[in-house]
């Protein structure tokens, strides 16, 4: 083994000691299904806002993201635009109404819950049918974050991807096993951190190196002389068509949707810390999607290799390898700035572990099979799940060719138009009742399975013959089903719209 591989090798060791420490102190303040799902409701602003947007962006921001704009070019970056516009409005309309309601409905722990609890569904229609949508997805999303890991640690240990794939969700398992909730959102705390230094250096370095000539240096790495490379209205050095600008832009809508980003709301420890979570989330997303857009860019001039068939997701790997040589303090520096793209992907694997196995746990065996079972059993079935779903992950992973961006979008797509009409509706809009509610969910979840996997149009799918990202219209067609259904079904009872109401003059 080299000298440059046993100090990236320490380094990482280092941190992936110090992420299993936290799980092991976690646990022993997770006594209840509360704590181990919501942490106790006691989320400080720092932490909920660096644990949201850090389980928010996983592997795809310091991997998938860049790879692609270093592949086609700025165009690419709308879909940045759109995330940023998303998380926005996310936490500065959705953040506090949805930690009051779920508080007054009955103290939901998940989300399911709360719909369950927000629409009286005593045949827990809603609870089932929630549940199994975010197992399914989640999936495809947990597999995505393992398959970032597994392509890093192959990168840059030289390891099979299969062993390196195995490693990296050993670990991530270990510490959400032991501390669950609590342990997620501190350690995704410090992975949020260590993402903004590792996305504000490596960029800052690779300009000041390539800024006397930054035009020649992409020109010598394949960039043809006066391309549209650096236009947001090109891709691949075409025009980059108006309906493919709206469908990038189309992934902002999925926030609303995302069940591990919707929980962080629901455990900030007050309203008015939720206030200031809300401006540091903001500004942490906008200098976090801004850089690693400059990745992608500056990659393409600064590296002595091209990566454009070779793997341009792993281009921030090769940024930090390139410039952090040397001598053996500067390759431990960039062993460091590697394991901000491994808390990158943890801090997403990780919530995504959690509510899965809240929704299997807590909703499906707790509220549906065995309503009478102890909260301690319920926090075992809990951990025995997280372990179940890491499996089923790893397989999905398993093809080493897996596109990280492919499974982060699938994934998106269908919990976003799932959920996030449901979520805006149940808010805002009293007159919505249950069998809106169920048909929403369906709605959109079928029909992102039916865009996206299913070749009905000439042997290929409706995605592939118009290029439509399916939640730009399984958000509208879930939309739609949910006000339809609603004006044409029984209006709400006078109980669920005396609590709707109520939702605005709560106080802690």
């Amino acid at each position: 083994m080299s000298t440059t591989t046993i100090a990236v090798l320490i380094a990482f060791v280092c941190y992936l000691a110090m992420m299993i420490g936290i799980g092991i102190f976690s646990m022993k303040k997770t006594n209840s299904t509360e704590d181990y799902f919501l942490g106790g409701r006691g989320l400080n602003s720092w932490v909920a806002a660096l644990s949201a947007q850090a389980s928010d962006m996983s592997g795809w921001l310091l991997m998938g993201l860049p790879g692609s704009i270093y592949l086609a070019g700025t165009g690419k970056a709308w879909i940045a635009i759109g995330l940023f516009i998303g998380t926005a409005l996310n936490w500065i309309c959705i953040s506090k109404r949805l930690r009051r309601y779920t508080i007054v409905a009955n103290n939901s722990l998940t989300l399911p819950e709360f719909f369950q609890n927000r629409f009286r569904d005593k045949k827990k229609i809603l609870l089932g049918i929630s549940s199994v949508v975010i197992v399914i997805f989640f999936l495809v999303y947990t597999a995505s974050a393992l398959a970032s890991g597994g392509k890093l640690f192959q990168t840059v240990f030289g390891l099979d991807y299969h062993y390196a794939l195995l490693i990296g969700a050993a670990v991530i398992l270990a510490y959400t096993f032991m501390g669950g909730f609590l342990a997620v959102c501190t350690t995704d705390f410090v992975q949020g951190t260590m993402m903004l230094i590792a996305l504000l250096t490596v960029p800052i370095i690779a300009y000041a190196a390539i800024s006397g000539d930054f035009t020649g240096a992409l020109t010598a790495h394949g960039v043809a002389e006066n391309s549209d490379f650096l236009s947001l209205f090109y891709m691949d050095g075409k025009p980059y068509p108006l309906i493919s600008i709206v469908s990038d832009l189309a992934w902002g809508l999925g926030y609303c949707g995302m069940p591990h980003i919707l929980v962080r709301f629901m455990a900030v420890k007050s309203e008015k810390e939720l206030k200031k979570s809300s401006v540091i989330a903001i500004v942490w997303v906008a200098i976090s999607l801004i850089a690693a857009c400059f990745i992608g860019i500056l990659g393409r001039g600064f590296l002595n290799e091209t990566l454009v068939e070779t793997g341009s997701e792993n281009v921030f790997i090769k940024m930090i390898q390139q410039i952090f040589d040397g001598n053996i303090v500067l390759i431990f520096i960039g062993g460091l700035f590697l394991c901000g793209i491994l808390a990158a992907i943890m801090s997403t694997a990780d919530s995504q572990l959690l509510v899965c196995a809240s929704s299997a746990s807590k909703d499906i065996f707790k509220n549906i099979l065995k309503p009478e079972a102890e909260d301690k059993k319920v926090l075992n079935v809990s951990r025995i799940t997280v372990l179940v779903i890491a499996v089923v992950a790893c397989i999905i992973a398993w093809n080493p060719d897996s596109s990280i961006m492919g499974l982060v979008s699938d994934a998106w797509a269908g919990l976003g138009s799932a959920f996030g009409p449901l979520v805006v509706c149940s808010l805002f809009w009293k007159r919505t009742n249950l069998p809106g509610a169920v048909a929403g969910i369906i709605s959109g979840g079928l029909f992102v399975i039916i865009w996206d996997y299913l070749p009905i149009l000439g042997g290929q799918t409706p995605y592939a013959v118009t290029g439509i990202y399916s939640l730009l219209l399984g958000f509208f067609v879930s939309l739609l089903c949910i006000v339809i259904v609603s004006l044409l079904t029984k209006a709400p009872s006078k109980e669920i719209v005396e609590e709707f109401e109520s939702v605005k003059t709560y106080q802690e």
